[in-house]
């Protein structure tokens, strides 16, 4: 049997595809899982990554005033269905894209207000640029994935190994990102 050029390329594209490589852009399973990590919370203390390996944990950055906040209660409804079921979602708010509020209290209340948010979130934190938190700037460096935007999503497996990213218009109840927190989970 002879295969034309698109079959050969189409067989190709839909294995990258299923493997996902082509939709995360990230290294392959064995690139080095999230190191511990640790967040200041918006509530004070702090969040540490490594304290939810077995886990999947959603990182998401997040901007009170942007045009993709809609996607607050979206991101609550990921939590509330899957929290029995282990994942944790981080909601990680940002200024680095000029749409945050000017204080962590004013961005707690904003989002208690408007979307009776209960996930877990953090201070305000950079997520690009020179300033940017260790975490992303790990995932720069490591696995090439910089916030190109507010609402960048981030899925880490039960290991820490980052399983994929989606950027703000990828909305969080949608079948990619469901299906991959479906299979993290197991």
């Amino acid at each position: 049997m002879r295969w034309s050029r698109r079959q050969v390329l189409g067989g190709g594209v839909t294995l990258l595809m299923a493997s996902g490589l082509i939709a995360t852009g990230l290294a392959p399973v064995w690139a080095a899982a999230a190191p511990g990590f640790r967040f200041d919370s918006i509530d004070g203390g702090s969040f540490d990554l490594a304290d939810w390996r077995g886990r999947p944990v959603l990182v998401v950055n997040t901007a009170s005033l942007c045009g993709f906040a809609g996607q607050f209660d979206s991101l609550q409804q990921l939590q509330d269905r899957y929290a029995d079921r282990g994942l944790i979602v981080l909601a990680v708010p940002s200024d680095d894209f000029r749409q945050e509020l000017a204080s962590a209290a004013e961005v707690k209340e904003y989002c208690s207000v408007n979307f009776d948010l209960t996930l877990r979130m953090t201070g305000i934190t950079h997520v690009k640029g020179a300033q940017a938190h260790p975490f992303y700037r790990w995932m720069a460096e490591t696995h090439g994935f910089t916030p190109g935007w507010n609402f960048n999503k981030i899925l880490l497996g039960r290991d820490g190994q980052p399983l994929g990213t989606w950027g703000a218009p990828a909305a969080p109840l949608s079948a990619p990102i469901t299906g991959a927190i479906e299979a993290a989970l197991g």
